[in-house]
């Protein structure tokens, strides 16, 4: 059986996912993995990654250190679920080095903007964490949504009406 996630069990997964790697890669964490790591939460019951670029026997090792370490992982970013814009690896925050692989937390913005369209109460008490630890300015995010939006056609799932309304009002200066 699996467990929830907690900072030493994914720092675990960060240390034996490098020993698998044979070649230079990164690793976003987002979500919970990014506020466990940043310490405004303690656990967390996914750990969502991407892997860039794509690496076969990484994604091969994936199901047997869940098993192992009897953790979670998902593959799963903030572009699964809304618009990205050019960018987002400058605007990602690097974490640490394990074995080839460089960890990094997904693009702050990106990953707010995504849980105000989720909106699950975690998701919403995560983005004023990242507010209040000073990751996402209010203006900015504003402005990031703004870039986004023209593009929200391609998330069919999306109401852009209501998204903007969330997003207004998690951002209001």
């Amino acid at each position: 059986m699996r467990e929830i996630a907690d900072s030493d069990r994914i720092r675990r997964f960060m240390t034996h996912l490098g020993a698998e790697a044979d070649a230079e890669t990164r690793v976003y964490f987002t979500g919970g993995a990014t506020a466990v790591l940043l310490g405004w939460r303690q656990s967390t019951i996914d750990v969502d990654i991407l892997i860039v670029p794509e690496n076969d026997r990484l994604l091969r090792a994936i199901p047997r250190l869940k098993e192992e370490l009897r953790i979670n992982v998902e593959l799963a970013s903030p572009q699964d679920f809304i618009p990205v814009p050019p960018g987002w690896e400058s605007r990602s925050l690097f974490i640490g080095s394990a074995g080839k692989i460089a960890f990094y937390h997904f693009d702050p913005y990106a990953q707010a903007v995504a849980k105000i369209e989720r909106s699950h109460e975690q998701d919403l008490e995560d983005v004023q964490a990242l507010i209040r630890t000073g990751l996402v300015d209010r203006r900015r995010a504003l402005e990031y949504f703004q870039r986004i939006e023209p593009e929200l056609y391609r998330y069919p799932a999306i109401d852009p009406r209501s998204f903007r309304r969330a997003v207004e009002e998690t951002f209001r200066v």
